[in-house]
């Protein structure tokens, strides 16, 4: 780090320079004075994420020859290696699958062409008020051709794309009410029609940006810093520091972050590594009737209906964002507070694996194959370690936080006990696991430090990449039903 030298230059009749404010280093004092005209932004924060240290997540890449690689592939292809894939750099496995996936999606030939894609990913992230997705696919939607008239509202863009809105509002806040009417609405609207290849397409990206919105709140993703509320041209001001430094990020903040977490109160990761062990020896010793596991669901599905999401009040989305999106008083919420009952969604009926692939795969080939790879590597995923420990079977507690999620939206397995979740997810992890996977909006700093305080933040993100996907599965299996229940 340069070392900060006093302003030497008085007021007095000269013009004012950012040197009369602020300490400044020499490389930088003799970048100023040669006064090139030229406003240089510097990044507002620090580092890809709200949530997470700089240090933490440029030190994967560093390390890990595999990831460097994968950057460096993600560049040649997008020109740019956003804040998402970085955080995601933490799992290295994943995001490859992620990227190949994301880039068949909006890039490779499929049934849509490249501007709906792009707008369809910002109609998407625009449901959940999400500016950082919205933006980088407003600037995709441009370079690809896309029309800027879209980008003045919903309602400049054309009819076909505006009766998406309804599915869009449906699949993203309340998918249990998806019928094969909105289905054939879509599918029959003469010169409008979608034809369901398309349509299949359009509903695999909805799910996509509505489960990646739901990633980048609950990893406090920071915008890039060519978007709005990325950069600033103001130099701030921090003694002992150039403002260069602050730029890059070279202040204290993360080591007093360090600190804290390290002086946290042990004993949390013991306490569910027991619990998990005693579950273990009850399966062992003894099985629930079917009916005791259906009750339990019913249990946990009621009891999941009532877990507060979060405590602010509602925002107002802006113009930029709501623009995008039609009825925005529409969300998850309303329909537990007004007590409407959420109809159970039995896997053995009607299942990703038995019914939902092949559908995909037919209609838009490989794209099945492609999701069910990322679905599983996430699901899968394990170092074996939980915290400071290793050698440590993690499957009951993934599979918990897997199924507690496909069970607010009423989704159930009937070989899965239900009594586990509430051994293995407390209170604080329930209301951030519901904010971030209905109202990721909501997600705040707090929420995300107030869980698994003990954990490092590489499994915190793969919690996060947990949420994501057993989201984008539970809207896709309401989505894929309804078409398979038109077409049959």
């Amino acid at each position: 780090m340069r070392h900060a030298t006093a302003a030497t230059k008085t007021m007095e009749n000269n013009p004012l320079s950012v040197t009369d404010f602020f300490k400044i280093c020499t490389h930088c004092e003799r970048l100023n004075k040669k006064d090139m005209g030229v406003r240089i932004p510097r990044p507002l924060g620090n580092g890809p994420s709200r949530f997470i240290p700089e240090k933490e997540i440029l030190q994967v890449s560093k390390v890990d020859d595999r990831m460097e690689s994968i950057f460096e592939d993600a560049f040649a292809t997008l020109g740019r290696v956003d804040n998402i894939s970085m955080v995601m750099g933490f799992h290295p496995q994943y995001l490859e699958s992620f990227l190949r996936t994301q880039h068949y999606l909006l890039q490779m030939d499929g049934p849509l062409s490249l501007h709906y894609r792009h707008y369809i990913g910002i109609m998407a992230a625009a449901r959940h008020q999400c500016s950082y997705l919205v933006n980088l696919h407003v600037n995709d939607f441009l370079q690809v051709g896309g029309d800027p008239k879209w980008l003045k509202g919903l309602d400049m863009a054309p009819r076909k794309v505006q009766m998406l809105g309804e599915l869009n509002k449906i699949l993203a806040h309340r998918p249990w009410l998806l019928t094969k009417g909105h289905i054939e609405n879509l599918l029959k609207a003469e010169e409008h029609s979608w034809s369901l290849a398309e349509l299949i397409h359009a509903v695999v990206l909805l799910t996509h940006y509505h489960s990646l919105a739901s990633f980048t709140f609950g990893c406090g993703i920071s915008p890039e810093i060519h978007s709005d509320g990325g950069h600033t041209f103001r130099p701030p001001s921090l003694s002992g520091y150039c403002v260069c430094d602050i730029a890059n990020g070279n202040g204290v903040a993360e080591e007093m972050d360090g600190n804290h977490r390290a002086t946290e109160i042990g004993g949390e990761v013991e306490v569910l590594m027991e619990r998990m062990k005693q579950l273990q020896e009850c399966r062992d010793e003894e099985e629930a009737s079917q009916e005791e596991m259906a009750t339990r669901f019913e249990r946990e599905k009621t009891e999941s209906m009532l877990v507060a999401t979060a405590e602010d009040e509602d925002s107002v989305p802006s113009r930029d964002v709501s623009r995008h999106f039609e009825d925005p008083s529409y969300g998850y919420k309303d329909f537990s507070r007004r007590g409407e009952h959420v109809p159970t969604f039995r896997v053995q009926d009607y299942s990703w694996e038995d019914h939902g692939y092949s559908l995909v795969n037919r209609l838009y080939p490989d794209v099945g194959q492609l999701l069910d790879e990322k679905f599983q590597m996430a699901y899968n995923l394990t170092y074996n370690t939980m915290a400071m420990h290793q050698d440590v079977d993690t499957s009951m507690l993934r599979r918990a936080i897997w199924n507690y999620i496909h069970c607010m939206f009423g989704i159930r397995y009937d070989d899965y006990d239900y009594g586990e979740i509430n051994e293995l997810l407390d209170r604080s992890f329930k209301v951030y696991i519901k904010t971030m996977v209905c109202c990721p909006e909501k997600t705040t700093k707090r929420m995300y430090e107030s869980f698994w305080r003990q954990f490092q933040h590489s499994e915190k993100v793969h919690v996060n990449l947990l949420l994501m996907e057993a989201r984008m599965q539970a809207e896709l299996l309401y989505a894929l039903r309804a078409i398979t229940r038109y077409m049959t």
